[in-house]
């Protein structure tokens, strides 16, 4: 048997089923689309998910993919042995109601034994216990011999997930010799030992299950194959482990010379050479799938990864920074079958050395911690850390259970491991509750999943704005219905609808239904899954019935609006990279009857100029009249006619390119006014930053510009109103006002002063000596702090040389004010000392220079003691 390389056999596989009428599709992305119980696709079947719940027709009743998976459960076990990983590519062969078991059964068998050769005496399949028909396809077609073929039971061979389609299995497994075994007599299929591998395992989707063990026969039965390429390169390469075949071992050898050591010598490094090897692969593929890394979600996943990466090459005694370098192996040995790993190298390098350069500074920061709570631990004579704070340790500085045991364990401590799990699955309970509810194939559940896949809607819309169509089905909010009566809430569908469905970021079109009885006030309109477009909202008279004739009417004033505002979008972006320069991309918008955002790339705040300058550069082009041109086109036509496309969009080969005058052309598929002078004004309202390097202007235009001004205009009526002037005499009247505000002040503050005055009277003869410093301790009645400090400094000219303590009680607070002069300060006096210790006794705290300090307080009934022991403290101070 030839020993192909694990990127042969990935293009043997797709190459054979696509020879027997499969559609070879390209892997997915591991981000989900649409399905929020998934952080990351873990199965080939995952992304396919709205092909076998019938939510979407697929392209073909008859696909296969090589899908990038990752899988989490088992990372603690990840290097520890040779059996686990993150990472893997799933080989899978699906049928959407096409064949089913025979054919499936003879393509595996045949593709092993004839493609790819392996031995026919060393395979061994599975059925489930009571599948006897696939029992008898592997006998009487296959040619296995009885006791060769083994039946297991559900917990083995039965695929379910809660209610919905499941089904037995049969799985394939290849003896890989004696010397893989356990050397136990009953060693046989299904034993635990490394011996009979699964290589192949065909899912027989028949069955429905109603959520209480009740099984009815499904109409439409379908494929669902799964075969790891990395176990079957095992099979085929006959090596030890997943770790030993080509790529990986590729991998790991330049781990080893990385840390200047060699596999198989030193079983403890060993763990740590297979977790990177094994890491920076999820790392990289994760990295070019667009996932960074952070503190929550998928993103929390890969920093997980990227860090256990990065301490184990650590604990190898690799120096400096060296995914980066690793991820080359991954992308030289996988772009073949994922070239997009090489067109995105540069961001994925970054992006791991960023990471790696943070997990430096928070392993640090983490030591640091851990040293307070050994500290803590010696303090309290405790030798064991609490779970709790083991998993602080590993929640927020990134610090994995193994590490925070090996160093507390070097010196005599343990870690309550058992609280730690407990405290990590709380954790998970509360992310697990936190989902929302979803079906046996983990999607949301919504009404919308059971509607007829072929039902689809057309968008008629561009040029008019009442059609008549036929609804094809209606809902409620948790089921599919025939009629919608009055007061009801529910969703219309229809063949043909002129109504905007909410899509790139322009708002939906609301408006109504009608037939000669009957009426729907449309509050939304949806894009839904295989070309449906929902019409959401409640019936306001008579009834509905699917399969009438119904007139759908777009308010249009809102459209009309609505337009105004998307087509002044087109000209400010154009506007924008005029005046800041060609940098400027559209990095999100949103448009509705009301206002228009405009979220673009720009590193710096703009400056009132430039924002005029903007503004006037768009209101120029509306005043220019210029026509207002949609023409549909292919990409590349498109292309070479400059239009503007917006950044990491994908695109059909058909594309709408709408054009304003020689201004403006951009793709675009929201709906436009067809001349600018439609537009009538626009009005730049605000500029934000919103993230680093994009800013966001929000913007009016027509009636809204004209309503933004009526308010202004409003607010100054009502603001000359309350100052008792005219618009026209406003800011004289304000600038009298201020002169007028600040002698008020002035007096005021005189006032104050001459009270404090006289209800301090004399007490120039309470001055004391205190060790040769004179000490002027005052208490005045309610005085602020602005009065004590006047007050200061007035009993400063008088006392000359010396301190000065006041006290007053203002509003049940005290405020305290302590000012001491330089020969006083020479002796030992310090005014910010002094008032710590004097407000401690009315409660409070403060501080302040040496010559000058004031505090507050919140116990009145300490000023009594505070006055009586005032010398004494300053008596400490002073040498």
């Amino acid at each position: 048997m030839e020993k192909y390389g694990l990127n042969q056999l990935r293009k043997m596989y797709l190459d054979y089923f696509e020879s027997v009428g499969h559609l070879k599709m390209k892997s997915f992305s591991l981000v989900p689309h649409n399905d929020n119980s998934l952080l990351l696709i873990n199965s080939g079947m995952a992304p396919l998910k709205p092909y076998f719940t019938g939510q979407e027709i697929p392209p073909r009743r008859r696909v296969t993919t090589c899908q990038k998976c990752i899988r989490t459960g088992d990372i603690e076990n990840v290097g520890k042995t040779a059996r686990h990983g993150t990472f893997f590519e799933m080989l899978g062969n699906f049928s959407f109601g096409d064949y089913f078991k025979r054919e499936a059964i003879h393509w595996s068998w045949e593709f092993l034994t004839e493609k790819v050769g392996l031995d026919a005496n060393r395979l061994y399949p599975s059925v489930y216990l009571e599948d006897d028909e696939a029992f008898e396809i592997w006998e009487k077609e296959i040619g296995i011999a009885p006791e060769r073929i083994f039946r297991f039971g559900k917990a083995d061979n039965f695929w379910e997930h809660g209610a919905g389609p499941c089904g037995p299995c049969s799985e394939i497994y290849y003896d890989r010799g004696e010397k893989y075994g356990c050397g136990k007599p009953d060693c046989k299929v299904g034993c635990d030992c490394d011996r009979y591998m699964e290589v192949w395992n065909n899912v027989f989707t028949q069955f429905e299950n109603d959520g209480n063990g009740n099984y009815t026969e499904l109409v439409q039965k379908n494929i669902d194959t799964g075969m790891g390429l990395e176990r079957l390169a095992v099979v085929v390469q006959d090596v030890d482990s997943i770790f030993d075949v080509d790529t990986l071992q590729a991998l790991r050898n330049k781990v080893c010379e990385f840390a200047n050591t060699e596999y198989h010598v030193d079983e403890k490094k060993d763990v740590s050479i297979r977790l990177i090897t094994d890491h920076i692969r999820s790392a990289t593929f994760m990295t070019s799938d667009g996932i960074m890394p952070s503190n929550e979600g998928r993103g929390y996943v890969l920093r997980r990864l990227i860090r256990r990466a990065a301490r184990h090459g650590r604990l190898l005694g690799i120096e400096g920074k060296f995914l980066a370098k690793l991820s080359e192996v991954v992308i030289e040995t996988s772009k073949d079958g994922y070239p997009e790993l090489d067109e995105k190298k540069e961001m994925i390098f970054k992006v791991l050395t960023e990471e790696e350069n943070k997990f430096n500074k928070t392993i640090d920061q983490g030591l640091s911690i851990l040293a307070d709570m050994e500290a803590a631990m010696v303090a309290a004579g405790k030798t064991c850390l609490s779970g709790d704070e083991a998993f602080k340790l590993y929640d927020t500085y990134g610090f994995p259970l193994d590490l925070t045991s090996e160093i507390l364990e070097e010196k005599g401590f343990t870690i309550d491991e058992a609280g730690f799990r407990s405290a990590m699955e709380e954790q998970r309970v509360q992310a697990r509750n936190a989902r929302k509810v979803t079906n046996y194939m983990g999607a949301d559940v919504t009404v919308y999943e059971s509607i007829d896949p072929t039902i689809t809607s057309e968008f008629i819309g561009y040029d008019k704005l009442v059609a008549d169509s036929t609804i094809s089905v209606m809902t409620t909010e948790s089921e599919i219905v025939e009629a919608l009566a009055d007061g009801d809430v529910g969703t219309i569908i229809t063949a043909e609808t002129p109504f905007y469905a909410t899509m790139g970021g322009q708002s939906a079109d609301h408006g109504v239904i009608k037939t000669a009885t009957a009426e729907f006030a449309v509050e939304d309109t949806v894009k839904l899954l295989g070309g449906k477009i929902g019409h959401i909202g409640k019936v306001t008279k008579g009834m509905f019935a699917t399969g009438e004739t119904v007139t759908l009417s777009v308010d249009a004033a809102q459209r009309g609006a609505t337009a105004k505002n998307h087509s002044a979008t087109h000209l400010l972006q154009k506007a924008l990279r005029n005046v800041l320069g060609t940098h400027v991309e559209q990095a999100g918008s949103f448009v509705s009857k009301d206002r228009l955002r405009f979220d673009f790339t720009h590193f710096q705040a703009m400056t009132k100029e430039e924002l005029a300058q903007v503004e006037a550069i768009v209101n120029e082009q509306i005043a220019a009249a210029l026509p207002v041109i949609t023409q549909e086109m292919s990409i590349e036509d498109a292309k070479k006619s400059g239009a503007m496309a917006l950044f990491g969009e994908k695109y059909g080969d058909s594309v709408r390119v709408v054009s304003m005058g020689d201004f403006s052309v951009e793709l675009c598929g929201g709906t436009h006014v067809t001349n600018t002078a439609n537009i009538t004004m626009f009005k730049i309202v605000s500029e934000v930053g919103i993230a680093a390097g994009v800013r966001r202007i929000e913007a009016l235009t027509a009636a809204g510009v004209s309503e933004y001004y009526a308010n202004l205009e409003k607010e100054l009526s009502e603001a000359a109103k309350a100052a008792k002037t005219d618009v026209a005499s406003l800011v004289k009247k304000i600038a009298a006002m201020q002169e007028e505000i600040k002698a008020l002040n002035s007096e005021n503050e005189q006032l104050k002063s001459k009270l404090a005055n006289q209800s301090m009277g004399d007490v120039m003869n309470q001055v004391v000596d205190v060790k040769g410093v004179k000490f002027l301790p005052v208490q005045v009645a309610d005085v602020d702090m602005n009065g004590l400090r006047n007050l200061g400094d007035q009993l400063k000219q008088k006392l000359g040389e010396g301190v000065i303590l006041l006290v007053s009680v203002q509003g049940g607070k005290v405020n305290l004010i302590v000012m001491a002069t330089d020969e006083a300060m020479k002796k030992g006096a310090h005014a910010g000392n002094l008032i710590k210790m004097a407000a401690g006794l009315v409660g409070g705290g403060g501080g302040g220079r040496p010559n000058m300090a004031q505090a507050g307080g919140k116990n009145p009934d300490g000023v009594k003691n505070l006055m009586e022991q005032a010398a004494s403290l300053l008596e400490q101070q002073i040498q």
